[in-house]
């Protein structure tokens, strides 16, 4: 993925403009380049350091040489270098395509005829190098792009990242656990046999999903590459024979890359015309990307943000491929969403300007006189982005390092880490129709012949493509309007209006229900009336939450301010009890969006008091605050066991989950907001305050520091050490990484 240029990259190499940065790892940066001609290249240039040494340079040129050599038919075709430059580069084609590791990810295993022509067409490639003397040592998932014309081979060692999970000697790899031959793990030379090794574990992760031999710690895969035998699960019957031989620990015992050839495809057909209709549909999009992408330069970090507008550096172990895609949105340890299965609030009001912002100078009235502990904003913020969000928001969903958020544009992705603007999906208007579970962000899309037939659709976190994933065509009448409560394992769980538009108003509000379709077939599995749901009511809103075998719903009754709260059988739809949580007739707070806050024992709320529901029979299982004079609390949040809510005139109280005993309260010093729940991580509680975000410290119980200003939401992004806020007109975003 495309990543912008830091301020301190050069703005030319050779004759070549850079554009973009494709990735940077231990041993040079790659980037997106044009001629003065126009032409498109990926330049692979050498650190500075490592470029001083000669047998660095000496294995650069060799490199250079193999990409020669294979050519532009199996390889990125080589358009220029300079490899006794001061800083060595190699320009070569830039393959309009995804590595196979991404493409697993996008389109699942592949099927066997895709399986066969990729290892044919890869088989062949190896071949021409073998015939040159020339050994890969290196064939891995991620080393092999996916093209509509077939696979090519790259990567020869030059952009190599520092701590990768590669065993490595100065200036060259050599060979990637995972992937790499018996004979290659033990030191000895690597022959065209271990190559067919190596092709042989891509073949079986591309037909499966999982390499053979499985992941881990270096010396935990090369034992098992050594005397393990290979994790076949999921390979064809058809295919199993000839990759067992592939993988004998005996180098003799292989198979030819020739032989290989003629047992894995007969030749028939254009390989494009054995993929995926979604992978087809990714290299078509990537092909546009190039040309889209608007050049862009990261302006010198000050010394206030400690360069944070940078991503940071890459988790030791992380493999190449996913080194060059942090900037442009690699998949980092996902982050569990908040329970409800889709979340908005109505923004208070306000236009934006649509422009970026940089962190701005506080004044003097954006620090509170009379709380010490404030931190200036302009030393905790990391980002600022203008946003529109005139109407209803989502809540900040964070998704591996994206951080995605609603506005009037349409879905919007953001780099958590640096406040990039990655994607913008246009054709999602609406908040109910989002739902993300922390590592998929899933949406109704309209369709049909006159968009009234809606579908669920995938969005990729990365790049935004938006990929279809259950079709509602099998219904006896289309979804006319719904609201995405929840996607499950096997499941996807709706509330939904079926009928025509042209239904008069009585048939609408009677033809509302609750509904579970088939991920897997896109059937309905049951359906089970509701009374009519009003969406563009801002106080009728679902929330939902999957607890074990039982769907969670919860809604504002419809004479009072009290809730509904419910569980129906998530196999049948039957409901299984339904209580009241009461709110007194002073609490005008809404329903919280994402606020159902629930463990595997109880369902949690506040008003008046904070109350547990029992999740198998829907009764009370402990009352806090009651007797103790009037009180308010907001909506809660649970973690390791703990009930935290904020308190009217206070700050946080917190109380055991089993038996709601107080266990500590932090007081604040300005009311917090009782609309918008805490945000907890193993060091802070955080809320939201009347002017600013108050961080309570767990293990001092008490207020740490705070930050200004106020906002509309709260959302803990905790792979990036980010708190993402939003109030509708700026998105924001405050690094919990730093003491001051």
């Amino acid at each position: 993925m495309l990543s912008p240029l830091t301020h301190d990259d050069p703005a030319e190499i050779g004759a070549y403009r850079l554009t973009a940065r494709l990735g940077s790892g231990g041993m040079g940066t790659v980037y997106l380049a044009r001629s003065a001609g126009g032409r498109t290249v990926a330049l692979k240039t050498m650190h500075a350091a490592i470029a001083s040494d000669p047998a660095s340079r000496t294995r650069f040129r060799l490199e250079t040489d193999a990409a020669r050599i294979i050519g532009g038919h199996h390889g990125a075709t080589v358009v220029d270098a300079d490899p006794i430059s001061e800083t060595p580069w190699l320009a070569t084609e830039y393959v309009l395509g995804p590595p196979l590791d991404d493409a697993i990810t996008l389109s699942g295993p592949l099927p066997e005829t895709s399986v066969r022509a990729l290892g044919a067409a890869l088989a062949g490639a190896l071949a021409q190098l073998h015939a040159s003397d020339v050994v890969h040592r290196d064939l891995k998932p991620s080393n092999v792009m996916i093209t509509a014309y077939g696979p090519k081979i790259i990567d020869f060692g030059i952009a190599h990242a520092a701590g990768d999970d590669r065993l490595t000697r100065t200036g060259a790899a050599a060979g990637t656990p995972a992937f790499m031959s018996p004979e290659q793990a033990t030191g000895q030379e690597h022959t065209p046999a271990g190559d067919v090794f190596a092709l042989a574990g891509v073949l079986v992760f591309a037909a499966t999903g999982h390499g053979p031999f499985g992941t881990g710690q270096p010396a935990d895969l090369i034992y098992r590459v050594r005397y393990a035998d290979p994790d076949l699960t999921g390979l064809p019957d058809t295919l199993t024979p000839l990759l067992t031989r592939c993988l004998a620990k005996d180098p003799t015992h292989r198979p030819t890359t020739t032989e290989l050839t003629s047992q894995l495809h007969d030749g028939h057909g254009q390989f494009a015309d054995h993929l995926p209709d979604t992978l087809l549909a990714e290299i078509a999009r990537r092909a546009a990307e190039v040309w889209q992408h608007q050049p862009h330069r990261l302006p010198a970090p000050t010394d206030f943000t400690l360069a944070s507008t940078t991503p940071d550096a890459a988790p030791s172990g992380m493999s190449r491929r996913k080194l060059l895609a942090i900037s442009g949105g690699s998949a980092l340890a996902a982050v569990a969403a908040g329970a409800g299965g889709w979340s908005w609030f109505k923004n208070p009001g306000g236009q934006a300007t649509g422009a970026d912002t940089k962190p701005s100078t506080p004044s003097a009235a954006d620090l509170s006189p009379t709380d010490p502990s404030t931190t200036p904003a302009d030393k905790r913020q990391v980002w600022a982005k203008s946003v529109k969000s005139s109407g209803l928001q989502l809540t900040p969903m964070p998704v591996g390092d994206t951080a995605v958020l609603m506005t009037d544009e349409g879905l919007l992705g953001l780099a958590a880490l640096s406040g990039e603007r990655r994607w913008l999906v246009d054709t999602v208007k609406q908040p109910r129709h989002v739902h993300s579970d922390g590592k998929q962000i899933y949406a109704l899309l309209p369709g049909g012949s006159h968009g009234h037939q809606l579908s669920l659709h995938t969005v990729d976190p990365v790049g935004g493509r938006t990929s279809p994933s259950v079709s509602f065509g099998t219904f006896d009448k289309p979804l006319q309007q719904a609201a995405l409560l929840h996607v499950a394992d096997n499941a996807v769980y709706l509330a939904a209006r079926k009928g025509s538009p042209n239904d008069s108003s009585q048939v609408k509000a009677a033809s509302w229900c609750v509904l579970a379709v088939s991920r897997r077939t896109g059937e309905e599995l049951w359906s089970e009336p509701i009374r009519s749901y009003d969406f563009e009511a801002p106080g009728d809103v679902i929330l939902a939450a999957l607890a074990g075998k039982r769907l969670i719903l919860c809604r504002k009754a419809t004479s009072s301010n009290d809730l509904e709260v419910s569980a129906r059988d998530a196999r049948s739809g039957a409901q299984l009890w339904k209580a009241t949580v009461a709110k007194g007739s002073d609490d005008s707070s809404p329903l919280t969006p994402g606020g159902l806050a629930l463990d595997d024992k109880h369902v949690y709320f506040g008003s008046g008091r904070i109350q547990a529901f029992r999740l198998t029979d829907g009764s009370i299982a402990w009352t806090f605050g009651e007797g103790s004079g009037p009180r308010r609390y907001g909506t809660p949040a649970v973690r390791d066991g703990k009930v935290y809510a904020a308190e009217k005139d206070k700050g946080i109280v917190v109380v055991d989950a089993g038996d709601g005993e107080l266990r500590w309260i932090a007081e604040t010093g300005d009311s917090p907001d009782l609309r918008i729940p805490p945000v907890v991580n193993k060091d802070y509680a955080f809320c939201m305050a009347a002017t600013s975000v108050r961080a309570v410290e767990l293990a001092k119980r008490s207020q740490a520091w705070s930050f200004t200003p106020h906002s509309s939401s709260l959302a803990l992004h905790a792979s990036a050490k980010r708190l993402i806020m939003s109030d509708g007109k700026q998105a924001r975003a405050i690094r919990l990484d730093i003491t001051f």
